[in-house]
């Protein structure tokens, strides 16, 4: 059914590409879900050799789409968090609150694009007058852009897509979630202590919830000498939206050094 622009509900779009879902089914290669599964498959030599130069010209569009979409978003914070947070919960008002606090304070909110949370931020950066977006992933089960985000850029490739997460990010915010969630946490965390990429606040939202993770952390992977006790001090938290604010203003006020669209990956 169409919605009020005359487009099929859940049409996606990739660059000039928009396709229904109906369509992006009879297009797809029988078995294969997504590009990641795709390009995970193995295939015989032939094939292998006859797709892969293809699908690597693929992969580089996404990366200077990206890049173009994203060059002038200015000062930013990736709000991360579950995809399956309610609407009305005390989750969802809580990163509707970040959101809005965020954008009041001068920066563009980034997230997945996703439902939850990931909704929950956008709306509060619309409404805290600040530019939301929303980096949305092609799944196995349609993911759609939430209706509040302002910019929003697809992508096929997990990799190209978290790239754009920490490329145009001045902090990390994460708040409840699964695997994904985790993912991007430990990422950013990986990339700091690795001196991949400068470093830049990982704000950790929900005491109970993380409460536990922390706990192990400090008493598993600290005297097991995984990590050291200043790898810690990557990690910061607060479920007070006002001092997520502060901790992030204080961090870029102190620095010196070229603004987040500098932030390389090395």
């Amino acid at each position: 059914m169409p919605d009020e622009d005359g487009i099929a509900t859940g049409t996606r779009r990739a660059g000039r590409v928009r396709v229904t879902p109906e369509a992006a089914q009879r297009l797809r290669p029988e078995g294969a879900k997504t590009e990641d599964e795709q390009f995970l498959a193995g295939h015989a030599p032939p094939a292998f050799l006859d797709t892969d130069p293809w699908r690597a010209l693929r992969i580089l569009a996404e990366f200077v789409e990206g890049f173009d979409a994203m060059a002038a978003v200015g000062p930013a914070v990736t709000v991360f968090g579950s995809a399956r947070t309610k609407p009305d919960t005390p989750l969802y008002e809580l990163a509707r609150v970040i959101g809005r606090k965020l954008a009041e304070a001068g920066y563009a909110v980034i997230t997945g694009g996703g439902p939850g949370t990931m909704e929950a931020a956008n709306r509060g950066c619309q409404e805290g007058g600040g530019l939301s977006v929303g980096c949305n992933i092609e799944l196995p089960h349609e993911q759609s852009l939430n209706p509040y985000v302002d910019l929003g850029v697809e992508f096929r490739y997990f990799f190209a897509r978290k790239t754009m997460f920490v490329k145009y990010a001045n902090a990390f915010v994460i708040l409840p979630g699964g695997f994904g969630t985790l993912d991007e946490l430990f990422e950013a965390l990986t990339l700091i202590q690795t001196g991949k990429v400068r470093h830049f606040p990982v704000v950790l939202v929900g005491a109970t919830y993380w409460g536990g993770l922390l706990a192990w952390i400090r008493s598993t992977l600290v005297p097991g000498g995984a990590i050291t006790e200043d790898d810690l001090g990557l990690l910061q938290q607060t479920d007070d939206p006002d001092e997520v604010v502060r901790i992030i203003r204080a961090f870029t006020d102190d620095r010196t050094d070229p603004p987040p669209l500098e932030n390389e990956l090395r």
